[in-house]
């Protein structure tokens, strides 16, 4: 084959375009199970062929009722679903703009979302069709909802479509052509953690660079299982979704959250995304096993708990650590491992911060996680740890991948500052908000993240906190609440909390109690359980409470102390505001529900 011919096979099978994804598949190693759902109490695929073909009759089908470039459809899913591919890639291949809204999302949010962007089309599941059509009268564009759950009136099945119009397929064939890798290809609203909601416009280019980087680094391989379980609307799960196919894996999309752990037992996948509130929990699992009335059981798990915690990535095993190690997986962290089907290698966390000592133990278990960094505006990724000895900081947010710049712009005296970005995976800008588009860019073109880091050892990015999460104390003193909120957690009873001292004389903090492990000590300690609501307000259960915060300050300066704190009697909840869909909690929204009791707190404290 002469030169000529090769730049032309290797032209063939490249992709600038997420719906060119498929035919890159196809043309690279044709998968006959690309997509994997649960139906009649099994697992159904669907061959990359066949999405190709749904996907061209979806395309026809928006063809022949109007849809033209530029039109916007919402997306509301909960879970992934081959359905919600084929709408996407669909919508790709005429270029209308998808634009994902989160579920449980508020009404109010929800009909900014669509007024603004005109949407034509709406697409639900059962669990939000009523709500989307009550909506529909205050909407300004008035779109049509159709539900993908069958049992609906407005039921609509992305899947169903089939044509043989040739001339429809000839006019699909040059429509497609003319979407430029430049063309927008999503509108993906933020969380809202921090601020507004804003429309963070991206092209098919700043998504595809973010999938060939990965191309790079993912130790995946033709065949393998994935098992996807994060909402389709997470920017990190949806854009790794587009990899997964370009890698051509096998990918299962996990039913709902109550059937978690069933699917990872089932699916036994090779590799999975996550936010760290998932590794959090079952972190809290082998927590709860450590509360056994059974003293052997106890230390059992305790010792390996703490060799797993011990391990280190970047560093040879000693043989000494290497039989402990053994021992460990032999009695505990293997069977903790089966709970994620036995068969998980590799996992990439990001969203939020992960606790290096979480990581580290799963990583001992023979689950390598490895923690990234991005942001919606970034299509997400801008720095991520690697698979490769050596490449990997527990603690860190990794290395920076291919193609992408950043600096730190440093704060007087200190060795952080705000992280900036440059790259092909920056967004467009936010639609229709050239003002805060503006805003986030430097003059010379460099984004501002928000986010506090710093690079360690030389190449490594570790994020320190949020710009707008740090606050001054009215003694003056800076406090960065994050690092704060992870070293509590290392309290079994406490599950999560929010540090609080703006303005104030000292820091307290509100604390989200662990209920079942609390539950279980009140049971080992005979102390009668009622329900949560009255529980935080037991004297016994705040002592226990006020002595683990006692023990954790006792290494902390002085400043940086909590002297106070409320036990809160309901989980933080997302449909309330008070966390993001990707599990963060808001900050304004707590402080506000709260607001009354924090008074009391600091009150109380001051007299004292």
């Amino acid at each position: 084959m002469n030169s000529k011919n090769k730049t032309q096979k290797k032209e063939a099978i490249d992709f600038v375009r997420l719906f060119d994804l498929i035919s890159y598949q196809q043309a690279k190693y044709p998968n006959e199970k690309a997509l994997n759902y649960f139906s009649d109490n099994q697992w159904n695929a669907i061959s990359i062929s066949k999405l190709q073909n749904k996907v061209d009759a979806l395309s026809c089908w928006f063809i022949e009722n109007g849809f033209q470039k530029g039109d916007k459809i919402i997306l509301v899913p909960h879970m992934g679903r081959p359905e919600w591919v084929t709408l996407d890639f669909a919508c790709q291949q005429v270029g209308i703009i998808t634009v994902p809204i989160h579920p449980g999302l508020h009404e109010e949010e929800t009909e900014a979302i669509i007024n603004e962007t005109e949407a034509k089309l709406c697409f639900t599941t059962e669990q939000d069709f009523d709500k989307f059509n009550d909506l529909k009268p205050r909407l300004k564009a008035h779109p049509k909802i159709h539900c993908i759950d069958s049992g609906i009136p407005s039921y609509f099945n992305p899947l169903d479509n089939s044509t043989n119009d040739s001339q429809l397929l000839e006019k699909l064939k040059i429509i497609k052509a003319a979407i430029d890798e430049n063309d927008i290809a999503s509108i993906m609203y933020t969380s809202g953690s921090s601020g507004e909601q804003k429309g963070v416009m991206l092209s098919h280019r700043n998504l595809v660079s973010n999938i060939k980087a990965a191309l790079t680094f993912f130790p995946l391989q033709p065949g393998d299982r994935v098992l996807s379980f994060l909402p389709f609307s997470h920017i990190l799960e949806r854009n790794t979704n587009y990899g997964y196919i370009a890698f051509g894996v096998s990918i299962y999309y996990s039913r709902n959250r109550e059937s978690f752990t069933q699917d990872f037992k089932s699916v036994r996948p090779l590799f999975s995304t996550a936010v760290p509130r998932v590794l959090e929990k079952m972190y809290d699992y082998l927590q709860q096993q450590m509360m056994s009335k059974k003293l052997l059981k106890r230390k059992t798990i305790q010792w390996a708990i703490n060799v797993g915690k011990q391990y280190k990535e970047r560093e040879r095993i000693s043989l000494t650590y290497g039989v402990r190690l053994f021992i460990a997986r032999l009695l505990v962290l293997y069977r903790w491992r089966n709970r994620l089907g036995g068969k998980l290698r590799y996992m990439v966390v990001g969203a939020a911060s992960l606790r290096p000592e979480i990581g580290r133990l799963l990583s001992a278990a023979g689950v390598q996680v490895v923690e990234g960094y991005g942001l919606t505006e970034t299509s997400p990724l801008i720095s991520i740890n690697r698979f490769e000895p050596g490449l990997n900081m527990f603690g860190s947010v990794g290395i920076v991948i291919p193609s992408v710049e950043i600096k730190i712009d440093l704060m007087e005296g200190e060795d952080e500052g705000e992280i900036l970005v440059k790259g092909p995976n920056v967004m467009q800008g936010y639609y229709q908000k050239p003002e805060l588009t503006q805003e986030a860019f430097t003059y010379d073109g460099w984004f501002k993240t928000g986010d506090i880091g710093k690079i360690v050892n030389k190449r490594f990015l570790q994020i320190t906190d949020r710009k707008k999460e740090i606050f001054k104390t009215s003694a003056g003193k800076y406090i960065a609440p994050l690092p704060l909120q992870n070293y509590l957690s290392q309290s079994p009873f406490i599950e999560r909390s929010l540090i609080l001292g703006f303005q104030r004389p000292f820091v307290t903090a509100l604390i989200l109690p662990h209920i079942e492990i609390l539950k279980t000590w009140c049971e080992n300690e005979e102390i009668h359980w009622t329900s949560p609501e009255f529980m935080v307000h037991n004297i016994k259960v705040i002592n226990k409470y006020k002595s683990e915060i006692d023990s954790l300050n006792k290494v902390l300066p002085n400043f940086k102390q909590v002297r106070g704190f409320l036990l809160c009697p309901r989980e933080w909840s997302v449909e309330k505001g008070e966390i993001t869909h990707t599990l963060k909690p808001v900050r304004t929204v707590l402080e506000k529900n709260y607001k009354d009791e924090i008074n009391k707190i600091y009150s109380q404290l001051s007299i004292a």
